[in-house]
């Protein structure tokens, strides 16, 4: 069992895993369920990443998050009548996952009164976080857009380093543009633009931003709580 629990949603973790129908281990670029299939589980990280996703009308892939240690995916089924998946979710990092029927799941919220608060307190702050990103993507451009994901990357696997921050997750522009609705040739001319500036450098595929107040100040960042300014 992970010994660091998540403030959103962390004293009901044991009770999950215990209604938990069977955990399994997960591997780098499995899918752990696709949009439209029918939707009977939901899944908590016990370790490893877990990338959600969906992909819009011109075909283009679009990152919402990143689900990691204690995070639940597969939640937008929940008390709903013949449901399907509205996202996609893809192993970026091995480890394993509990997984839960949801219809085990919502009878446990109905008789644990504890358990129910917390899922509400938990899917508030996911909307919230939701809202926030799609503001991020609507009114700051393509360009504003990497800017905030690279901020909200920091607030979720930044290390202070002496030199900046290390976003202490591996990235390629590919990957980095799914975040931002960019194209990868898009991703590749911001972050050029930000080396030559020395704002961050890249090494082995993972960035480090050295001047972080500039990528706020270009987005007029509004210096919201890391609660809610992260990628999870």
């Amino acid at each position: 069992m992970p010994n660091s629990l998540k403030s959103t949603h962390s004293i009901q973790i044991t009770e999950l895993l215990r209604i938990a129908d069977r955990t399994v281990p997960i591997s780098k670029d499995q899918f752990i369920f696709r949009e439209g299939e029918i939707a009977e589980e939901l899944y908590m990280i016990v370790s490893g990443n877990v990338q959600i996703s969906k992909v819009t009308a011109d075909g283009r892939e679009l990152t919402l998050r990143i689900c990691g240690e204690n995070d639940i995916c597969g939640e937008l089924t929940l008390f709903t009548d013949n449901p399907k998946y509205l996202l996609s979710a893809k192993v970026l990092v091995e480890g394993e996952m509990a997984i839960i029927r949801k219809d085990v799941l919502e009878k446990a919220i109905f008789e644990n009164s504890a358990l129910g608060y917390e899922f509400m307190k938990w899917m508030s702050d996911h909307f919230r976080k939701t809202q926030t990103k799609f503001r991020d993507l609507v009114l700051n451009g393509k360009k504003g857009a990497l800017f905030s994901t690279l901020i909200r990357m920091t607030n979720s696997y930044g290390i202070q380093k002496k030199d900046g921050i290390l976003i202490d997750l591996p990235l390629t522009n590919q990957k980095l543009g799914d975040f931002c609705g960019t194209s990868r040739e898009s991703t590749n001319k911001t972050l050029n633009e930000l080396k030559r500036k020395g704002v961050i450098s890249n090494e082995k595929g993972k960035i480090t931003i050295h001047d972080s107040d500039y990528l706020k100040n270009e987005i007029g960042c509004e210096n919201c709580p890391a609660v809610y300014c992260n990628i999870e």
